[in-house]
C-alpha cells in the first residue's frame, strides 16, 4: 500500500521550503488526483493537453470532471503551467488560459453539452485494461507477467 494517501487540500512538504498540494479532481477515476506546485499543475489524466481524461470505465464520471477542471483547475491564474500524465501528439505542457480559450472539450462548452459529448465518443477500449484497472487499484502493485 501507498506510504502516504494525500487528500484534497492537504500538503506535502519536502526541502527547506517546498510543499506540494494535493487537489482531488475526480471524474476520469473517482480517485483522480492533481498536484500544484512552484506555478504549475501535474494534472495526471484529468486535464490534457487539448483534451481531457474518457470518463466511460474506471469509476469515471463527467459531471464530476467537468466540476473538477472548470471549478478547481480553471481557478488557476492563467499562465499556471499544466504538465498532463501524458499526450498522444508529443506535446509536454500547456497552460490554463490555453486550456480555457482552446481546449475542443471544454472550451464555451457547459456541463450539459461536455456530459453528452463524453457519452457520444464511442472510444475503442484501451490495450490492457483488464491489467491496467486491477493494477490502479492496487497501486501499480501487480506483476505485469503474471497477470495474463
Amino acid at each position: 500500500p501507498a506510504e502516504i494517501q494525500l487528500v484534497d487540500g492537504q500538503t506535502l512538504k519536502f526541502g527547506a521550503s517546498q510543499e506540494i498540494l494535493a487537489i482531488h479532481t475526480p471524474g476520469h477515476t473517482a480517485g483522480s488526483m492533481t498536484f500544484y506546485w512552484n506555478h504549475q499543475l501535474f494534472t495526471g489524466d484529468t486535464l490534457l493537453i487539448n483534451g481531457c481524461g474518457r470518463t466511460d470505465f474506471q469509476s469515471g464520471d463527467a459531471r464530476a470532471l467537468y466540476h473538477s477542471i472548470t471549478h478547481k483547475l480553471y481557478r488557476y491564474p492563467d499562465n499556471t503551467i499544466v504538465y498532463p500524465g501524458h499526450d498522444y501528439q508529443g506535446k509536454t505542457s500547456s497552460t490554463i488560459g490555453h486550456e480555457k480559450a482552446y481546449n475542443p472539450r471544454l472550451a464555451g462548452k457547459s456541463i450539459a453539452e461536455f456530459e453528452a459529448m463524453m457519452q457520444a465518443l464511442n472510444l475503442p477500449k484501451p490495450k490492457m485494461i483488464e491489467v491496467a484497472v486491477p493494477a490502479n487499484l492496487k497501486l501499480g502493485l501487480v506483476d505485469i507477467h503474471t497477470a495474463y
